[in-house]
């Protein structure tokens, strides 16, 4: 059975957010993620990305996250 990871960079810090066998949970745990990062305004720049055992992006699950500074 294949294993999926959803990945994180969040502001240059790389983590594994969450490991699963099935990929309808890590679809979910994906879009769980995007609403937290571009909800998080401690969060400059974040690309997430479901991968599989083999380091590939798993049916196109990749999302790039940029919130703008703001001019004080």
């Amino acid at each position: 059975m294949a294993k999926f990871s959803t990945i994180k960079v969040v502001n240059g810090v790389f983590a594994i957010n969450t490991e699963t066998d099935n990929l309808q949970s890590a679809i979910i745990q994906f879009h769980s993620l995007a609403q937290d990062l571009w909800n998080a305004p401690d969060v400059a720049t974040a690309k997430i990305a479901i991968m599989d055992e083999q380091l590939n992006v798993v049916d196109g699950y990749a999302e790039f996250i940029h919130h703008e500074a703001s001019a004080e």
